[in-house]
């Protein structure tokens, strides 16, 4: 089945009202200085990762004063759709209909627009402009002068295609629901996550482990800690293995994704770069469950949960000697603010490999390092588990786009089982 399209401008799909397609503050109208605790917040390239619509959990402030005075031209309300328009470039956000906030501030690098209901449902408008192929074309228009960016009326005049309300609006209805899916699995990653941390806390940096009431304090270089325990350094612990020195022409469409910071932090996305890497040496492959950890930037660990890749440099792939990886990544995230102590660089913070010798940790008896593994280990694995369903979401939504648009694939002949599965 085939079902008839328009093309129009994202210009002829805003509402008829000023300010309906705005860029972010121009120079100085909005600062650091401007940064309040409390008031209007900022949205910023931070609010909008790759794969949720909107992320409000991290957000600054200006005073409503600064946006009565300055601002009134860049707000952003709900229902609204946030673009970024230079450097991370393929961030699009939807700001929900139900915020607990009236409106929001664009910050510099954002783009806002507010579209007409009566020509687009904006949920739908939304999947269309964050679909690799969508994304795509922007980046295409993008300037590469300097730092990548978009211009406003460039944004103005792209096209869209979109087919009659009703379609969108069952597209974007299949569309939610997999998003919604895709943020249940990230809200148990993360509570699973949060709860072995706080197992590791309560074991190994309080000393509350089972039996702790038999065992003696002793003196160490770290200070007291419980008897039998020993003192090392990461270096003792671990391999440090840096990522390979990938150049632009390794580049490619095709092939294994490269593993950034950005990849860290967002997962593989449509311009996420690949390369086959028949090239590369083995120790280069990383796969689920790899602890990596960022020594520049952003200097974090992590455990990679998106599939078979390839590592970039600035970023350490940790291969324990004899304790487990898990143990290693709490252990990396518990003494973080040590590293970051002794990170080096003005614009970009980054450590020396020396300090991996430098920062120590009280190891535990394997004894105990087992029983650990034993309670956070199933935690781990559902969370590899779920990573591997956002994958499979995210392929299905991705793919389902442009064939719903186009009437390839009729809404109702989906069947994903969801009234079996309670959704």
């Amino acid at each position: 089945m085939t079902v008839s399209t328009r093309v129009l401008k994202i210009s002829e799909i805003a509402v008829d009202r000023q300010y309906a397609v705005v860029g972010g503050p121009f120079g100085s109208k909005l600062g650091r200085k401007d940064y309040t605790t409390e008031g209007v917040p900022v949205l910023r390239g931070s609010n909008l990762p790759f794969e949720k619509r909107i992320d409000l959990t991290d957000l600054v402030f200006v005073s409503a004063e600064k946006v009565e005075k300055d601002l009134l031209g860049n707000l952003a309300h709900p229902g609204d759709i946030v673009v970024t328009q230079r450097d991370t470039l393929g961030q699009v956000g939807f700001i929900p209909t139900n915020s607990v906030f009236e409106r929001f501030v664009v910050s510099q690098s954002q783009m806002k627009l507010t579209v007409d209901p009566a020509k687009a449902d904006p949920r739908f408008l939304y999947y269309y402009l964050r679909s690799p192929g969508t994304v795509k074309r922007l980046i295409d228009r993008a300037s590469s002068s300097g730092v990548p960016h978009i211009n406003l009326e460039v944004f103005r005049n792209f096209d869209v295609e979109l087919p009659d309300l009703n379609r969108q609006r069952s597209v974007a209805d299949v569309l939610t629901v997999l998003d919604d899916l895709i943020e249940n699995n990230r809200r148990r990653i993360e509570i699973l996550e949060e709860m072995a941390r706080l197992l590791y806390r309560e074991w190994f940096v309080h000393f509350r482990f089972p039996g702790h009431e038999d065992v003696k304090l002793v003196d160490s270089d770290l200070g007291p800690i419980p008897e039998g325990w020993n003192t090392v350094s990461f270096s003792d612990l671990a391999e440090f293995v840096n990522g390979f020195a990938f150049k632009p022409d390794h580049w490619l469409d095709e092939g294994l994704p490269i593993v950034k910071i950005k990849e860290l932090k967002n997962g593989v996305t449509a311009d996420t770069p690949r390369y086959h890497g028949s090239d590369i040496q083995k120790k280069y492959f990383v796969d689920d469950g790899a602890v990596l950890f960022s020594w520049s930037a952003d200097l974090k660990a992590y455990v990679w949960a998106s599939g078979p890749a390839l590592l970039n440099q600035h970023l350490f792939d940790v291969r324990p000697y004899e304790v487990t990886p898990l143990f290693v990544f709490h252990s990396l995230s518990g003494r973080m603010d040590e590293f970051r102590a002794r990170a080096q660089g003005t614009t970009m913070k980054h450590i020396k490999r020396s300090a991996l010798g430098e920062v120590k940790l009280a190891l535990p008896p394997i004894e105990l390092r087992d029983e650990f593994e034993c309670v956070a280990r199933p935690m781990l694995d559902l969370q590899l588990n779920l990573s591997k369903q956002i994958r499979a979401l995210r392929e299905a939504r991705d793919l389902l786009l442009p064939r719903l648009v186009s009437g390839e694939l009729d809404v109702s002949e989906l069947d994903f089982g969801w009234e079996a599965a309670g959704v």
